[in-house]
């Protein structure tokens, strides 16, 4: 059987999409309107509404509402679930709708975010559909006496921000799992990535949420997402960003109503390479694990912890794959990697890079801005070698295809390096013995540690991290405990 390519070019002139806020099952017009504008070129796709504090006080409301008379939360599971299980089938019948807005709002090739990011929103409805029904409750051994019931209340509304380096993938690791165990949702998008959202949720309206089950309300961090991490009606807030605002939502939330914030933060994988490994196998992955999504990833390998004694082949490896993975216009069937998704990031992502040469190190390719005459934000792979691991491009995350090269001596040393971060989200380990493997995966503090592979894992295994990374897992089973309270009830029969 053979499959079209797409015609991406006429899909991203031609596809529709809703522009307002969702609250209470309508489409709103909101307090103000805000441009999208497209890294690959520079103009405007289109604006949308953005919400100011009073749009997040109905959103929130709506949501309330639908929780506290149990239009969704009473559902019986497995009617939840026909609703999820029919909203994936939805998503997978839109896959390339949703993939060219993906291109068009924040750079991704269209053809990878068809294949990687719509199939990821599509399975992770899906999966938390079918699990609605198969989590159980407990009860738990007790004198023949009494009767002890441990249930799993849902929380009640849960206001989700979400970042734009993955707009459909991070938005749904939160939305579904909350909705699978009952909740009301408020959803905020990244400014630069909301049309993605929009589409997802108006094909939830279709797929049969109820009214006010899930609410967007596009807008910037310091009003909107300001507005739902304080907010006294808002019972859990779960985030995935930077660092920086993970600290300013946990203070919003200690001083509104103490509402549990769970937070996915910045990175800085280490990807340890011992002498002993596939050396072609672990190249080719180094130099995919920071030019992925345009190194736009806080799990990206960006810092390349080699063995001297390897250092130059694998550094020789990794630089002739690099040459293949320049980037392109993401409406192009073949780029090997698409835009920074703005250029204010682009200027974050090269003002690291001069800063950090300054700091030391030698830089062996890219280093500056490409395919300016496009208008478009691109930035090449990047390498810098010879740096100290305390030196700034080896401990600050920049969120670009920018690779820090650092060597050591000893397992112990590599250990060393590896922790020797405020972040602890994930890293890799290359080595054929395993023994080796099993002791550096153990020293390492991550939230996960990858062996002979990088980026992989599916939505059984939970994903978070520890130290300055943050706390609260996104994907497995384990992620719809976050939006659950535990209930006792304890029954003398006596």
């Amino acid at each position: 059987m053979t499959t079209t390519t797409p015609d991406w070019r006429a899909l991203a002139g031609s596809v529709s999409y809703p522009t307002g806020l969702l609250i209470d099952g309508t489409w709103e017009a909101g307090s103000a309107r805000h441009e999208v504008v497209s890294p690959i070129d520079g103009q405007v796709v289109t604006d949308v509404a953005f919400a100011d504090a009073a749009d997040v006080d109905r959103a929130v409301a709506s949501a309330r509402a639908a929780f506290a008379d149990r239009r969704w939360a009473g559902m019986a599971p497995a009617d939840r679930k026909d609703v999820l299980v029919r909203w994936a089938h939805l998503v997978n019948e839109h896959a390339e709708q949703l993939a060219v807005l993906t291109a068009l709002e924040m750079g991704k090739p269209a053809r990878e975010a068809k294949a990687i990011d719509v199939r990821a929103c599509h399975r992770t409805l899906r999966w938390y559909g079918e699990a609605i029904d198969k989590v159980l409750d407990e009860i738990p051994k007790v004198p023949d006496t009494s009767w002890a019931l441990i249930e799993r209340e849902p929380a009640g509304v849960v206001g989700a921000i979400t970042p734009w380096n993955f707009p459909l993938t991070l938005e749904t690791w939160k939305i579904a799992p909350a909705l699978a165990v009952g909740c009301s949702v408020v959803l905020k998008p990244a400014e630069l990535s909301p049309l993605t959202a929009l589409y997802v949720a108006q094909l939830g309206l279709e797929a049969g949420l109820p009214e006010g089950v899930l609410n967007v309300v596009n807008g910037g961090g310091a009003t909107a997402g300001a507005a739902l991490a304080g907010h006294m009606d808002v019972d859990i807030i779960t985030f995935t960003g930077s660092t920086a605002t993970g600290r300013a939502i946990m203070t919003a939330a200690a001083q509104s109503n103490m509402k549990r914030p769970y937070l996915e933060l910045g990175g800085k994988g280490a990807n340890i390479v011992f002498p002993d490994a596939d050396l072609d196998k672990a190249a080719a992955a180094a130099a995919w694990a920071v030019t992925y999504n345009a190194g736009q990833m806080c799990t990206a390998g960006s810092r390349l912890v080699v063995h001297e004694s390897v250092k130059d082949d694998v550094l020789a490896k990794v630089l002739d794959a690099m040459a293949g993975l320049q980037p392109d216009n993401p409406l192009n069937d073949d780029a090997p990697i698409g835009a920074i998704a703005s250029a204010r990031q682009l200027d974050t992502v090269h003002g690291i890079v001069t800063e950090g040469l300054a700091d030391g190190g030698r830089l062996l390719v890219g280093g500056a801005p490409v395919l300016t005459e496009t208008g478009g934000s691109y930035y090449p792979p990047t390498v810098v070698d010879e740096l100290r691991p305390e030196s700034l491009l080896a401990q600050k995350e920049v969120f670009g295809p920018v690779l820090s090269v650092l060597t050591f001596s000893s397992d112990e040393e590599a250990v060393t390096i590896g922790n020797a971060t405020n972040y602890g989200l994930a890293s890799a380990v290359w080595t054929n013995d395993l023994g080796r493997a099993r002791r550096t995966s153990k020293g390492l503090q991550m939230g996960t540690v990858w062996v002979n592979c990088y980026e992989e894992g599916d939505l059984t295994v939970p994903f978070g991290g520890v130290k300055q990374s943050g706390f609260g897992s996104d994907k497995s089973l384990h992620a719809m405990d976050k939006f659950t309270n535990l209930k006792t009830t304890w029954i003398e029969l006596a």
